[in-house]
């Protein structure tokens, strides 16, 4: 097939960690790049946010299509909507010049389903929708401090009721598709996130500390992603302390992510803010930040963690649980939205209330406690890790969808896959 994903503000060439770049570049990233291993076709078309960008780009295979919408700089993505239809005119016309039509559009946050609907009643051309995160979700945990405008509401609801397949990636993606947009289960797919094994697999934790300098003696909690409050590391941060002061263990945070290299307040304001939390809670010097890094040292990073946490307030999936339980690492996780379905509460790792640094701390002093359970839990991540959650087969599962809604034949291997995904999830769910 001949696919084009749409992302308006997530690029697949963005460097993960920033404010803006995250789960849903890595998402577009691998995604896009299984499929042309699979032996599609595949272009990505992306906003242009920097002035020397080509007009297209190439990676893995892949043609990103840096489209000219607004100024070519980076802007934060709830100012991005005013530009979406010249985003979106742009796109149209790139897709009549090419010389084959494209079998179908699959967008990726609700402003590329805002262009998909604009190609679609253009062109006619399917349309598959990932919303990565519902903004009646978002206005329920953020409040005034969501910046997007109403107008996101109505998009959604559009993109619900005229979309060929929208995509959830886990059960409560889709109990909210229904409950909150009155979305028809029938026409929801439950296709989930993944992990890429050639990327993150497991290491000796001894040797991992050895590579980035961290001292062996140390019980070290990672956390890794996106340095916004949403992402709950001021509930971290005051777990360490809580460990300290009512359980009697000391453990470290170490946290990565940020706008810059180095953990620059200036750059990263967030971080700012959480060292007056350690300051305030005098942990200080237990937490560390390493700022931004490249996707390729991260598996250290996990590799080298005693266990990996992290307790946002909400998350649509949660791309870092599954690379941690990659790397063998005991994941304790928020019990909320896709963190709930990719984490076996017990099993794999343990789940926890938001915003309950009692919860965490009391969790994090049982795994310090019995090391011989951590492991076991790393152990059994990355065997589910490896069952459920890999892009080879999240794109397999994605290929079979595309193939139904454009009324293209598809073999009998990928349409089994698509049903086991969501076998298993359904058993995940239960």
């Amino acid at each position: 097939m001949k696919i084009a994903l749409i992302s308006e503000h997530a690029s697949p060439l963005a460097v993960a960690g920033g404010v803006d770049s995250g789960g849903q570049n890595i998402y577009v990233a691998n995604t896009a790049k299984q499929l042309v291993r699979g032996g599609h076709r595949v272009d990505v078309f992306t906003r242009c946010d920097r002035s020397l960008l080509p007009l297209v780009s190439r990676f893995d295979g892949v043609r990103v299509i840096n489209v000219p919408a607004g100024p070519p700089t980076q802007l934060a993505k709830e100012q991005l909507l005013p530009f979406m239809e010249d985003f979106a005119r742009f796109t149209i016309e790139f897709f009549r010049r090419e010389d084959e039509p494209y079998d179908v559009v699959h967008a990726n946050f609700f402003m590329s389903g805002l262009v998909g609907l604009r190609v679609k009643e253009a062109l006619g051309t399917p349309l598959v929708t990932t919303f990565h995160a519902l903004g009646r979700v978002r206005r329920i945990h953020q409040g005034t401090d969501d910046g997007f405008p109403d107008a996101r509401f109505d998009i959604e609801d559009a993109l619900v009721a005229q979309a060929d397949s929208v995509i959830a990636e886990c059960p409560q993606d889709e109990a909210d598709l229904v409950s909150l947009y009155r979305a028809d289960p029938a026409r929801i797919d439950l296709v989930p996130c993944g992990f890429d094994s050639d990327e993150f697999y497991p290491m000796d934790r001894a040797e991992a500390r050895e590579e980035l300098g961290w001292p062996h003696d140390r019980y070290i909690a990672l956390q890794l992603g996106r340095m916004v409050p949403r992402k709950g590391i001021e509930n971290v941060v005051r777990a360490i302390a809580a460990c300290n002061r009512e359980f009697g263990e000391t453990a470290h945070l170490y946290i990565v992510g940020g706008n810059s290299d180095d953990p620059n307040e200036l750059a990263t304001p967030e971080i700012g803010r959480l060292r007056g939390i350690a300051r305030a809670c005098a942990i200080e010097p237990q937490v560390e930040f390493l700022g931004r890094h490249a996707r390729q040292r991260l598996r250290l990073f996990y590799n080298a963690a005693d266990v990996f946490v992290t307790t946002p307030w909400y998350e649509p999936f949660g791309i870092t649980p599954l690379e941690a339980m990659a790397c063998a690492r005991p994941v304790i996780g928020a019990d909320v939205g896709g963190i709930r379905y990719s984490v076996s509460h017990g099993h794999t790792g343990l789940l926890v209330p938001p915003k309950d640094p009692m919860a965490l701390a009391h969790c994090l002093a049982v795994l310090k406690r019995d090391p011989q359970l951590a492991e076991r839990m790393g152990a059994a991540g990355l065997e589910r890790a490896k069952q459920m959650f890999t892009w080879h087969g999240v794109a397999q599962s994605l290929a079979g969808v595309y193939a139904r809604v454009a009324g293209i034949a598809t073999s009998e291997h990928v349409g089994g896959f698509e049903e086991r995904t969501r076998i298993a999830a359904r058993g995940a769910s239960a």
